[in-house]
């Protein structure tokens, strides 16, 4: 019993590694826009670790009311970077949870009309949702191989030789060893990595030690939220723009775990997407969506069970109190993580991949949402500056390479597949209508 708990910690421990970094740059870069002090500074990351924690539990608890029940992990979204430090820098902090508070009762009210756009989502749509998801952090992951965006050392040979040295030991794990060592190897290849990264000198231990061990939640922290209506306008595009993403998250998890996802799954889904945006706003904290890099480790660890994220979502409440703790999680260089994100971020394309095997590819239709939609969902994340003169709002819905991508398949499928005669085109589709013919 003992022995299956350790398992279902390491295996947990291993998802908030794998969302980590993507969960603490957010604060990092809006705290530091907006000037923070090192306190205030603490504080939102300590609280946006509290809050991951949280909403991953409301996502993974699926009852009445809210909760899709999937493996999936909920952590801010860096949609949401670029317009929290604009209203922040315009309009104040206050301002930006007012808004946040607003979209998330926002997404709570229209959660059951948005699932019901589900049949609007067959596989040559959700395929390529995926395929863009993973496609689009595939640069993250190799910046970070290098040593990450601004580092002095980018690039240099001992960041690939650590980079490289933790994807080899993933690879090496997945080909000889079995069952739980298998299904942790990208946690090992993390702490070996950092122990390697220790010995050349490359881990600095002075954000632990400046670190307190323990503080208090307080709810708004940063004061009472204000109520801005082009503040609120731009958080409720940004909670659209995350249910999109969102969305291909699930329907890749209902792959991976051989569950179909109906409406009604959906919509507590985005429910619970909405009350964790919400707490987000009480607690001075971010807006959340479903971490897409989470689905790669489920495919690659093979091990999809609920009790794995419970366990991920309580060690991120507990880092949440304690500050010291969770900054010892920030001594894993950047290169380390790179290396593992590389095999991560790929098993998220491999299953976009998967997911297009039930496409009827015989249809040139299907073959043009396809290319067209991965293609500019890759091109808008190489090259982002393409949309950089039309105005902010706009912008939101362009600048991510995801959500571009995604629009692109929805609107495609919907001028070749639903305005038309013939069916969304899977291969089961394609079946039933020669049968009915003959």
């Amino acid at each position: 019993m003992q022995g299956n708990s350790f398992k279902t910690l390491s295996i947990g421990f291993q998802h908030v590694l794998a969302m980590y970094a993507g969960a603490v740059i957010v604060p990092l870069i809006v705290g530091g826009a907006l000037n923070l002090s090192f306190e205030q500074l603490t504080y939102l990351v300590s609280i946006d670790l509290l809050a991951c924690g949280v909403a991953t539990l409301l996502q993974v608890w699926k009852n009445k009311f809210f909760g899709i029940g999937l493996p999936v992990m909920l952590g801010c979204t860096f949609t949401a970077v670029g317009p929290m430090i604009a209203i922040g820098s315009q309009h104040g902090i206050s301002s930006i949870y007012g808004a946040i508070l607003v979209s998330g009762l926002f997404v709570v009210l229209i959660s059951k009309y948005v699932s019901k756009l589900v049949r609007f989502f067959p596989p040559v749509v959700t395929g390529s949702v995926v395929t863009i998801i993973g496609l689009t952090l595939i640069p993250v992951a190799i910046t970070d191989m290098a040593g990450g965006d601004g580092s002095a050392d980018f690039g240099s040979a001992t960041n690939l030789l650590l980079s490289f040295g933790v994807l080899a030991i993933i690879i090496l794990i997945n080909r000889f060893a079995t069952g739980f060592m298998r299904a942790v190897s990208i946690l090992l290849g993390i702490i070996v990595g950092t122990i390697a990264a220790a010995f050349m000198g490359m881990v600095d231990f002075s954000e632990v030690a400046e670190s307190s061990w323990f503080h208090t939640i307080q709810p708004f922290y940063f004061g009472m939220p204000t109520f801005e209506l082009s503040s609120i306008i731009t958080m409720v595009l940004v909670a659209i723009v995350s249910l999109i993403e969102s969305t291909g998250v699930y329907l890749a998890l209902g792959d991976i775990t051989d569950r179909d996802i109906e409406e009604k799954d959906l919509e507590k889904g985005y429910r619970a997407e909405g009350l964790a945006i919400f707490l987000g706003g009480i607690f001075n904290a971010f807006p959340y969506t479903a971490y897409s890099q989470n689905v790669g480790l489920v495919q690659l660890t093979g091990v999809k069970t609920n009790k794995v994220i419970v366990a991920a979502g309580g060690i991120l409440v507990v880092l949440g109190f304690l500050p010291k703790i969770a900054a010892i999680t920030t001594l894993i260089p950047t290169a380390v993580l790179g290396g593992a994100s590389v095999a991560m971020f790929g098993m998220v394309v491999a299953s976009g991949i998967k997911m297009l095997g039930k496409v009827d590819f015989d249809r040139q239709e299907n073959l043009l949402i396809v290319a067209c939609s991965v293609g500019m969902g890759l091109g808008v994340t190489v090259v982002p500056e393409i949309f950089a003169q039309l105005p902010q709002a706009i912008r939101i819905l362009t600048e991510s390479g995801i959500v571009a991508g995604s629009l692109t398949a929805i609107v495609l499928n919907l001028i070749f597949n639903v305005l038309t005669s013939e069916k969304p085109g899977n291969v089961r589709d394609v079946k039933a209508r020669e049968q009915q013919a003959s």
